[in-house]
């Protein structure tokens, strides 16, 4: 797990390969926009690198930070290029009204990048409950930032969750990539939080353990 590769170039991509940097970890971004890949790739630093889109992955673990608007395709696209990897869905499928979906009514965000993907490519749920300013900005006076995952190999599920805690967060398992599910849920979740209660987005949703 020494080499971890990013596709996409936003906040999500730049949060998540700030933190891999900090922890000892060789990121390389990979974007369709060659411009953007290598300034994220000078701003994370530490030695990160500019893959080229659409060619194999170095890392084993891939993190597909792109829109679910475009994820579907960029999967495609790399077809057999991601035939043995470990893919980190981080997108939230949400519709332009914010209270729903754009997933067939009997899918969801996670099982329709898991059809698209190569038969022996794993996919895991992870980091899609956090804005990624707040992701960024790693834990708070002590606070730990939980990543919530989903996914059906137990092997895979320990690997992301060693690499969460590399990032100094805390993974928390909720189970088989059905509850991927629930988690895009989550999503709306907090979106309505903002519109309703807490007005900003400086904020998480983690599990806080008594006792």
């Amino acid at each position: 797990m020494s080499t971890i590769s990013i596709i996409g170039s936003g906040g999500m991509a730049a949060a998540i390969g700030g933190l891999a940097a900090k922890a000892g970890l060789t990121v390389e971004v990979m974007s369709r926009d060659v411009a953007k890949a290598r300034a994220l790739s000078k701003q994370i630093g530490a030695g990160a690198t500019t893959g080229t889109f659409g060619a194999a992955p170095a890392g084993d673990i891939v993190i597909l930070a792109v829109p679910y608007s475009a994820v579907l395709d960029v999967v495609k696209q790399y077809g057999e290029e991601l035939a043995g990897k470990l893919l980190v869905d981080i997108t939230n499928p949400v519709a332009p009204d914010f209270t729903s979906f754009v997933t067939p009514e009997n899918s969801f965000g996670a099982q329709e990048i898991a059809k698209a993907a190569p038969a022996d490519a794993e996919v895991i749920k992870a980091f899609n409950t956090h804005f990624s300013h707040v992701l960024a900005a790693g834990p708070v006076e002590g606070h730990s930032l939980d990543v919530f995952i989903a996914g059906d190999d137990a092997q895979a599920k320990a690997r992301i969750s060693a690499l969460i805690e590399s990032l100094g967060l805390r993974p928390m398992d909720t189970g088989p990539l059905l509850m991927a599910r629930t988690l895009e849920h989550a999503c709306l979740l907090s979106l309505g939080l903002i519109a309703h209660s807490v007005k900003h987005t400086r904020f998480s949703i983690g599990v806080s353990l008594l006792g």
